[in-house]
């Protein structure tokens, strides 16, 4: 497998500046950019497999989510949150300047596509506040919009039960003497993610532990489990509502990769996402709870198809 290469750029938060690193696949001149995004403790890495094959059609680009991975952690801790998130893709879709733009987001990453598809649709709205000389000028795209939506097994209703089981590993100090015993320990908290080979077990694992101070350490914030240990039920509802209104504003075909076994998207939320959008469609993962790796060549295949459509 080739290498990507790693870059970085500067994103601004209520406590100052920070650095996101990003990987990026193909050709750096094409106009046609493919954004992977990741879930909640995991890192631009995730999508390597995936990426080195969709190079060959788009310039691919994966960041490192902040306080994760290579990028700058946060001064303040409750800023880890899907509105930072989404304001920094914003600032790197700004940065690449591509002509058309697909996303990839896995869990937390869909997420961030959703909230990024809300302030697209804000920005084009022709009722918001402007100045009145700027109402009728013609200055480009404030946001390049999102042609082609992959939801990795995450929808606008996200079940509580998930919650606390991901919060339970969240806060975890674990580490580990050695390589394998990261791994180990991988195949067992990962579990839902379905059946993967050696290699690929260490693929997933390669990234999430890092080495420090002779262990293995996880590669993220540990204060990522302070923002998530304030959500509170009133916050989940109210954010659903919110998750609801952004996934309207998705103007795009969009497939829903849904795990069989996932307790954090459930069948009953997918039909609902299929209901409010006719332009969306699901393909169901057998033997995957969640998430799907996209590290299997099936399910590479599907993406991959899907994305290419029309392309």
């Amino acid at each position: 497998m080739s290498s990507p290469r790693v870059k970085s750029i500067a994103c601004a938060s209520p406590g100052g500046l920070h650095r996101m690193a990003y990987y990026e696949w193909g050709d750096p001149d094409n106009s046609d950019l493919l954004l992977c995004v990741h879930g909640l403790t995991r890192t631009g890495r995730d999508f390597d497999v995936l990426a080195e094959h969709l190079s060959k059609r788009f310039r691919v680009v994966c960041p490192d989510v902040v306080g994760r991975g290579l990028s700058d952690w946060l001064v303040q801790p409750l800023s880890y949150a899907v509105p930072q998130y989404a304001a920094d893709m914003v600032a790197l879709v700004a940065r690449l300047q591509p002509k058309t733009l697909c996303w990839v987001g896995t869990s937390m990453g869909g997420l961030i596509a959703l909230s990024y598809a809300a302030l697209v649709a804000h920005a084009k709205d022709p009722d918001r506040a402007l100045p009145p000389a700027r109402r009728n000028a013609t200055i480009g795209e404030p946001v390049i919009p999102i042609s082609r939506l992959v939801l990795n097994d995450v929808g606008p209703r996200i079940e509580a039960s998930s919650l606390t089981r991901i919060g339970q590993y969240l806060s975890e100090p674990t580490s580990f003497e050695t390589f394998e015993q990261a791994v180990q320990y991988m195949r067992q908290t990962a579990a839902s993610f379905g059946p993967h080979s050696d290699v690929q077990w260490e693929m997933l694992t390669r990234h999430y532990f890092v080495p420090f101070n002779g262990r293995w350490v996880k590669h993220y914030d540990p204060a990522i489990a302070v923002a998530f240990a304030a959500v509170t039920q009133d916050l989940i509802t109210q954010g659903e509502m919110m998750l609801w209104q952004a996934y309207q504003c998705v103007r795009a075909p969009t497939l829903i990769m849904h795990g069989e076994q996932s307790d954090l998207l459930l069948t009953d939320t997918v039909q609902a996402m299929l209901a409010a959008n006719p332009q969306a469609q699901a393909h169901t993962v057998k033997g995957v709870g969640h998430a799907p790796s996209l590290i299997v060549q099936d399910q590479i295949e599907v993406v991959s198809e899907f994305l290419f459509t029309d392309a």
